[in-house]
């Protein structure tokens, strides 16, 4: 067998092969590197989790592609061929999106017909599958991030693995800032899919004419601009599971092209008459009423039935009353560690406030205080004053901190100490806009009187976590 420059096989079957297909099919991510340490190919599951493609990272130096923190600690790649040796390590890549995942990054030498190396395999498996908690008695509130021992989340909790080992459809519903992206994401964890991709598609994020094109992909020449195929989020997907969020916002004619490939498992292309049998699991979340966009007839009833086989509600944390006060223990001890801060914990009216609040952002809106709280907190406990102001000067009622000013009204902010900065007060601006918008950052930008991108530039400027 001989592998070619262009990654065709020839030798293995009376016909030369393509390479990259089979790649494709490999769950686990896969890069060839040549000698001098530069890829020459990567497969599917590559490109999902690191956000390269083949195209993108082509002829670059494996380094610059995966971007692993090994790489810069003593990587035997760059030693060269002569002296290498296979070898696993576990560690971590920074992908596209800037997200840290840990990773098990295995290298060997790839040999030619003579035995002699020529380059290298690369494998890279993603393990956020298997960094849950060993400890059982910590499973019983603790999964996948998600933490809570109400009865409405231990009821969950005990569902989970049962739907996870299945292949059925999921339907995940709640309020926003649940934490439906997440639930997902433990189901994928938790199944026999765990190694293949998890694919995250916002179906509101895009308008219909390129959302089509991003879940089924197209053809060369499908339309202007078509200048290559394109394999779509469904086929990226391909052995793990697509997650398709808001899916309230999917337009009618896709609900049918949706409703097509729950029936059969087979995509078709834009510009393509040849299908592709796509092995994916499906999980869909709203914060929407579907039954209430049926009878509007703005969602189909036979897809509703379609999805609805296995159907997940996460309660609003108004309703979790025992889990608040673990959640603010799980996110200050998250926060403390992550800014290298030494407190102890919230005075007793800070944490009262806490505990009365009625949280309409919900998860994300109690993460996101107690964030901005451990940020500006330079005392032993986190005080009232820490905490963001709607939140101190809100009375305590079914309606507590909806605050909803108008847009371009600007942030109301607490007294800064006379010793800040501009850059420590424009970070708190920002935390501040971004806990009365829920975590929303477009209504974040409205308050501030800034664009969307203006404030995301921002944001990371001052390492605030999306």
């Amino acid at each position: 067998m001989v592998l070619g420059s262009l990654g065709i096989i020839s030798g293995l079957t009376e016909a030369p092969l393509h390479l990259a297909p089979f790649l494709d099919e490999i769950p686990v991510g896969v890069a060839l590197i040549d000698g001098q340490a530069r890829v020459r190919l990567v497969n599917r599951a590559y490109k999902t989790l690191t956000g390269f493609g083949r195209e993108e990272v082509m002829g670059l130096p494996c380094m610059h592609a995966l971007r692993c923190r090994f790489c810069t600690q003593g990587c035997r790649v760059l030693k060269g061929l002569k002296t290498f040796e296979p070898m696993t390590r576990e560690t971590d890549i920074i992908n596209t999106e800037r997200q840290l995942i840990p990773i098990r990054l295995t290298v060997a030498p790839l040999l030619n017909a003579e035995g002699e190396p020529v380059g290298f395999l690369e494998t890279v498996q993603d393990m956020r599958q298997v960094s849950e908690l060993s400890n059982q008695a910590s499973r019983a509130y603790s999964l996948g991030g998600i933490v809570g021992n109400s009865p409405e989340m231990d009821k969950l909790f005990q569902m989970l693995p049962g739907i996870a080992r299945t292949d059925s459809s999921v339907l995940i519903t709640g309020e926003t800032g649940t934490g439906k992206d997440m639930l997902a994401e433990v189901i994928h964890q938790n199944s026999d899919r765990a190694s293949g991709p998890f694919v995250k598609v916002n179906c509101g994020a895009l308008p219909e004419t390129l959302l089509e094109s991003e879940l089924f992909g197209h053809s060369k020449g499908a339309f202007t601009g078509a200048v290559e195929d394109k394999p779509g989020r469904f086929r990226m997907a391909h052995g793990g599971t697509l997650f398709l969020t808001e899916i309230g916002d999917l337009p009618l004619p896709l609900q049918v092209k949706l409703l097509s490939f729950l029936d059969d498992k087979v995509i078709y292309p834009l510009g393509s008459t040849e299908g592709f049998h796509a092995d994916v699991r499906v999980i869909c979340a709203t914060h929407r009423d579907l039954r209430l966009m049926v009878n509007e007839r703005r969602f189909r009833e036979d897809l509703l039935f379609r999805l609805n086989v296995v159907r997940l509600h996460l309660p609003p944390l108004r309703e979790r009353g025992d889990d608040i006060p673990m959640l603010i223990k799980h996110f200050l001890t998250t926060y403390t560690k992550r800014f290298h801060k030494e407190i102890n914990g919230f005075s007793a009216p800070a944490k009262q406030r806490l505990l009365q609040y009625r949280y309409p952002g919900n998860v994300r809106e109690l993460r996101n205080i107690v964030e901005y709280a451990v940020n500006f907190c330079t005392e032993q406990d986190i005080q009232l004053h820490h905490l963001p102001e709607y939140l101190v000067e809100s009375p305590i009622s079914p309606m507590a901190g909806d605050s909803r000013e108008e847009p371009g009204a600007g942030p109301r902010m607490a007294p800064a100490d006379t010793s800040d900065t501009w850059e420590d007060l424009e970070k708190r601006m920002i935390m501040d806009a971004l806990l009365r918008a829920g975590g929303r950052k477009g209504r974040a930008a409205e308050i501030l009187g800034w664009g969307r991108s203006t404030l995301w530039r921002k944001m990371k400027r001052h390492g605030i976590s999306d």
